[in-house]
């Protein structure tokens, strides 16, 4: 009777989300309809991946951030909640013309007489509290305190087992520094420590977060190319200061190769000193995002396949299928968020201990070949 029971109750379980989900699907494309426009699932993941003025919670509920202006009369400071009346925010240049700013794709515009001024001459820079930008000071900030927490944990706890945060972290920081800095830098290897354990906690947090659908969570932070840009120039600035005489002599004069050949050689050779913070830049974008928009596509299903509700029996065998696939790409995604942050710390090691190997190995190698 309890087994009975039971089923009936996981079975009205299943039940009433499928429904939920239906009617979510129906409710948002009749409300689509009403405006005039048909579901776009296209438009809808771009949306989803790319950065924003606010933070979108549910329905037509955002939550506005700051815009930061810097123009030729110095800042101006005002919310993006002012960009729902389409232009917003009226000032004039120095010769007394009056311009708006309009909002569109995410970027803003100087906007004349209801047209977007293409000539406007003055400076124009967008340095706003974006949803990314929000996003790394939450990571920042979950950093900062696991980081001061484990280190205090220490002080008091001299000699002692691992407790609390402390016994998470720490064995994730002796994998990273006995299986990654160690194998690949070598006896130099704590010099590049810090910003290993940085940028490893960063990202593994920031793709965590972004499979967070709710406030802090849900922004695509580590799939956008500007910050894995940044991330992967900061690796190259790290790995050009940090070269040592071997390194840069195996790049424009790789010892025991013919004059001519290094004709070829050299130009290459160069050439990968900046193909490989470009691989480590498309790599995280290109994994992240492809993640986000795979599980939105197969969401997206639901309202395609529901038509508004017209087609019940469509949406419910499509919303079942789409909902198993979404559930199983978020569990790949929690793989995929640790694995993104290993293979870039990984890659950096390897690049850092490219940097500072010395030659000696080299040198033993060709005198044994003398004797």
């Amino acid at each position: 009777m309890s087994d009975s029971s039971g089923k009936t109750r996981i079975t009205r379980f299943i039940a009433q989300i499928f429904t939920l989900i239906l009617l979510f699907s129906g409710f948002s494309s009749k409300a689509s309809d009403n405006s005039g426009a048909s579901f776009d699932p296209g438009k809808m993941i771009t949306e989803h991946i790319s950065d924003a003025h606010d933070w979108h919670l549910w329905g037509h509920t955002h939550i506005p951030l700051p815009v930061i202006l810097y123009t030729d009369k110095g800042f101006e400071v005002f919310s993006s909640n002012q960009f729902r009346n389409h232009d917003t925010h009226a000032f004039q240049d120095y010769a007394g013309k009056h311009y708006t700013y309009r909002l569109e794709d995410e970027k803003i515009h100087v906007v004349s007489n209801g047209e977007v001024d293409h000539n406007f001459q003055g400076t124009l820079l967008d340095v706003s509290i974006t949803k990314n930008v929000l996003t790394i000071f939450i990571v920042s900030a979950i950093m900062v305190f696991v980081f001061l927490s484990v280190a205090g944990t220490y002080k008091k706890r001299i000699g002692m087992a691992p407790k609390g945060i402390q016994s998470f972290v720490e064995p994730i920081i002796i994998f990273i520094r006995d299986d990654l800095a160690k194998p690949a830098i070598g006896k130099k290897y704590e010099k590049f420590m810090p910003y290993l354990l940085s940028v490893f906690f960063f990202i593994w947090i920031a793709n965590l977060l972004g499979l967070v659908p709710v406030l802090p969570g849900g922004a695509n932070l580590t799939g956008n190319i500007a910050v894995t840009l940044t991330l992967a120039v900061i690796t190259f600035i790290i790995t050009t200061i940090n070269g040592n005489k071997h390194y840069w002599g195996h790049i424009f004069a790789m010892p025991g190769v013919p004059p001519w050949v290094l004709i070829i050689l050299t130009p290459i050779e160069i050439l990968g000193m900046f193909l490989r913070p470009f691989v480590l830049m498309i790599r995280l974008f290109a994994n992240i995002s492809a993640g986000h928009i795979i599980a939105l596509a197969f969401f997206s299903l639901i309202f395609i396949f529901g038509k508004g509700g017209e087609s019940v029996g469509a949406g419910m065998g499509v919303g079942v299928a789409s909902w198993l696939f979404t559930v199983f790409m978020m569990c790949l995604e929690l793989l995929v968020a640790f694995l993104q942050a290993y293979v870039f710390t990984l890659l950096s090691a390897v690049y850092f201990g490219a940097a500072v190997e010395e030659g000696h190995h080299h040198e033993e190698h060709h005198a044994e070949h003398a004797h």
